[in-house]
């Protein structure tokens, strides 16, 4: 898992994740470590002790990232992170 220090400001941690993969795979998420990451879609901080998303292109977990909750359901609504289910129909 990526981790983003504090030292690192939001805005130089974003960036675009969605570089050709063709869908993805989420789940709730959330722990009891102190860590924090930076959301891909947005750039803020994201405690891992709040209810947040993990999402995995095409099902790779190596490559999977933590985002606002709030951030991934604006991204699917925009339609760019289909599920698989979702791009098989296209």
């Amino acid at each position: 898992m990526e981790q983003y220090p504090r030292e690192i400001l939001p805005s130089e941690a974003r960036r675009d994740i969605s570089s050709g993969e063709t869908w993805w795979v989420f789940r709730r998420a959330q722990s009891r470590q102190p860590k924090t990451y930076a959301c891909p879609f947005c750039g803020e901080l994201l405690h891992a002790m709040s209810d947040h998303v993990v999402v995995a292109p095409e099902g790779n977990v190596d490559r999977r990232r933590h985002a606002h909750t709030e951030c991934v359901e604006r991204e699917r609504k925009a339609g760019r992170l289909p599920t698989r289910d979702e791009w098989k129909r296209r």
